[in-house]
């Protein structure tokens, strides 16, 4: 089963609440999945068409128990998806035109015809109770959810401008950021960050997802600071070993041009421990000694040696070039004599 099903099943469980956020639920619930169809002399149905059992179930008990509607429930197989079955939930005419007043889909007119309303009044919508009712049921009936492991995605796709509102203000007064874009004709409205989806299951009440959902983040994080850690060891094991090998190289270049012996003895015995253990770190050569360094006291002493070894080249470089200056004017007076 995928993690979207899994919060849905334990959302289908989820009490239905009380009258004001039943109807927040049917109202959701037929943005994503109802319709009405004209059935002539001014009848109209309603339909609820669903392929999840479950959410059939909860449809038929939110009517029943909120607008003390009974729909009639069939099954419609798909032979072109596999065998898909859908579940159909029909309205009668009456109840039809009562369920759409109560949504504020349509109003009587001062002449008692039906219209349908432009736009919606959701007055229930101010009280948060109604918000997760609302949200809840957007998410069952159009909500989709990709699993933790693989990336962070939540979305709840539908073809109602009036939802797309309806969403991005309820998103917007929960403290969560509103995202959207358009596929295949209808309008998907998603969150991106863990943080914002835990947020978002915690309040329309799954919360064995939430923590199902932070189990994963938690092992994300611990993966990536394991990763972090091991790269940052190598790197500092690659420059460890390559600032050895120039000690090492720079050691060898002094012992050619003086010898140890004109080093003081502190010196001598850094030297020649780094010459007989190149591969060690300073913490390493500090447990050569005895008594032991500090890796401290092993750098102090590492940077002393190193600075008398640069002065020493430095030096050298300057006679050598003292001495190519004076071959260059031993040159000059020769052909001047000439």
């Amino acid at each position: 089963m995928s993690f979207s099903q899994t919060v849905k099943d334990e959302l289908g469980r989820v009490p239905l609440g009380k009258p004001c956020c039943m109807l927040s639920e049917l109202t959701a619930l037929y943005r994503t999945s109802g319709s009405v169809s004209f059935r002539g002399m001014g009848r109209m149905q309603v339909q609820y068409r669903v392929e999840n059992a479950a959410l059939a179930r909860r449809i038929f008990r939110l009517l029943r128990a909120r607008m003390n509607i009974t729909p009639r429930l069939h099954y419609v197989q798909h032979a072109r998806l596999g065998g898909q079955r859908t579940c159909v939930l029909t309205i009668g005419d009456e109840d039809s035109q009562r369920l759409l007043q109560e949504l504020h889909v349509t109003e009587v007119g001062e002449d008692g015809a039906v219209r349908f309303r432009r736009s919606s009044i959701r007055h229930q919508m101010t009280r948060q109770c109604c918000r997760k009712a609302y949200l809840r049921a957007a998410f069952l009936g159009g909500g989709t959810m990709t699993t933790p492991d693989k990336e962070y995605h939540f979305e709840i796709s539908t073809t109602q401008n009036v939802m797309v509102k309806e969403l991005s203000r309820l998103l917007d007064k929960c403290g969560l950021p509103v995202n959207t874009y358009t596929r295949k004709g209808a309008t998907v409205v998603y969150l991106k960050s863990a943080q914002h989806i835990s947020d978002a299951l915690a309040l329309m009440g799954a919360s064995n997802s939430v923590f199902a959902l932070e189990d994963v983040r938690i092992r994300k994080q611990a993966r990536g600071a394991a990763n972090r850690a091991i790269n940052c060891d190598g790197h500092n094991l690659e420059r460890t070993v390559a600032a050895a090998e120039e000690q090492v190289q720079a050691i060898r270049r002094y012992v050619i041009a003086r010898g140890l012996r004109s080093l003081p003895p502190a010196l001598q015995e850094i030297a020649q421990k780094r010459l007989d253990n190149v591969d060690m770190s300073l913490v390493e050569l500090g447990q050569l000694f005895e008594p032991p360094l500090s890796k401290s006291a092993v750098n102090h002493r590492m940077r002393r040696l190193m600075e008398i070894i640069r002065q020493l080249e430095e030096e050298a470089d300057f006679h050598d070039a003292d001495e190519t200056e004076d071959e260059l004017l031993m040159d000059e007076i020769e052909i001047l004599e000439e």
